[in-house]
Parts: structure tokens; C-alpha cells; sequence
């Protein structure tokens, strides 16, 4: 299953990543990365970097490590989870990919203060306000469950960490400046990343500025 988890996972980032960033300039004309890959002094520089040791420990690190012989935990160490594990990266891969497409135009890698981009609310954004970040955390959790190691899973909560500040850091607060009011009101009607859960009251919003 180490073998398995680890060609998902090199699916998973050629089909979200290249892929992507390939039909978005064949649309656009750009590629829709505003991410540098230089080391600099910003917080969204780091919690992307801190999101990808996750991404790396979870579909690298964990598969290597269990070849390695390290043992999936016991709670993981059956064939029923494994396999599930499988149904939920590949469904996880097409929902991360259906996520991207729904921006459009306005899809993205990092954020540039300098552009103002349409606030896409419709679709899988009329569920969830990050349905990429949501489906990509599913995939890598289906990953974890494949594999079951302690690196998995470790890897899994670095994820989560990194995600998490470069959304409520990062992209929320540049929401609010371009989007204003637009924002606000979606903020507070649809969850953060699953429906209901993570909605942002006004007094919330004040203390974001």
C-alpha cells in the first residue's frame, strides 16, 4: 500500500499542480501562481512552507518510512481502512480539482496584495468558503489511512497548521480589504471549511482588521 500511496500522491500534485496551472494559462494567458519559492520574511511564505512539510510527510515521508519497515498504528492495520484510504484520495483528487476550476479566472497560488480578484461564491464556494483547502485535507487524509504510520499522521497535523494560518493569516484578512462588505456577509453565512462550522460574526471581523 506504500507504493500505491505514494504514486497517488505524485497524481495528486500533478493533476492540482502542473495540470492546474496549465489550464489556467491556456484560459487566462496566466499561470495563477503568486507564490515565491525564495525564503522571505512573510507569514504567508511560511505557512505555505509549513503546509508543504506536511504534504511532503504525509505522501513522501510516511510511504518511505513503511518501506522502511515502520508499522502502521493498530487502529490502521487493516486491509478495510486501507482500501478506503484509496476511495478517499482518488475522490478527494477529482473534488480538489472540480474546487480549482470553480474559481475560474480568479484561481490562485499565494495571494497578491496588488490585484483584486471576482469573489467567487457559487458552486462548491456556496458550501464551504475553502472547498480546495477542504478537499485537499480529505485527499491527504485518505493518504494517512492508506499508510497509518506515526509520520502520517504527524505529517497530517502540519498540514492542518500551515492551512490554517494561511487562511485565517493570510487570505481572509485580504478578502475582507478588497471585498469589503461582500465578504462580511458570505463570511458569516458559510462555514470556513465545512458547511456552518467556521462562520465569522461581525464582532470577529472587527477584531480581523
Amino acid at each position: 500500500m506504500a507504493y500505491a500511496a505514494l504514486g497517488l500522491f505524485v497524481v495528486l500534485m500533478l493533476v492540482i499542480g502542473a495540470w492546474r496551472r496549465r489550464i489556467q494559462l491556456a484560459r487566462t494567458g496566466d499561470s495563477g501562481n503568486r507564490r515565491g519559492w525564495r525564503p522571505e520574511p512573510t507569514l504567508e511564505w511560511w505557512a505555505l512552507a509549513v503546509a508543504d512539510v506536511g504534504y511532503l510527510l504525509v505522501g513522501v515521508g510516511a510511504p518511505a518510512a513503511a518501506l522502511a519497515g515502520l508499522s502502521a498504528l493498530g487502529v490502521f492495520d487493516r486491509g478495510w481502512v486501507q482500501g478506503f484510504g484509496v476511495v478517499v484520495v482518488a475522490g478527494g483528487i477529482v473534488l480538489t480539482l472540480v474546487a480549482q476550476l470553480g474559481l475560474g479566472a480568479s484561481w490562485r497560488i499565494g495571494v497578491d496584495d496588488t490585484e483584486t480578484t471576482e469573489l467567487v461564491t457559487t458552486g462548491p464556494f456556496a458550501l464551504v468558503r475553502n472547498p480546495i483547502f477542504t478537499a485537499l485535507l480529505a485527499t491527504l487524509i485518505g493518504l494517512a489511512l492508506m499508510v497509518g504510520n506515526l509520520v502520517a499522521i504527524a505529517g497530517l497535523v502540519i498540514a492542518v497548521v500551515g492551512i490554517e494560518v494561511q487562511v485565517r493569516g493570510v487570505e481572509e484578512p485580504y478578502l475582507r480589504r478588497v471585498h469589503g462588505r461582500a465578504y462580511t456577509d458570505y463570511a458569516a453565512t458559510v462555514g470556513r471549511f465545512l458547511p456552518w462550522i467556521g462562520r465569522i460574526r461581525d464582532h470577529q471581523m472587527m477584531r480581523g482588521r
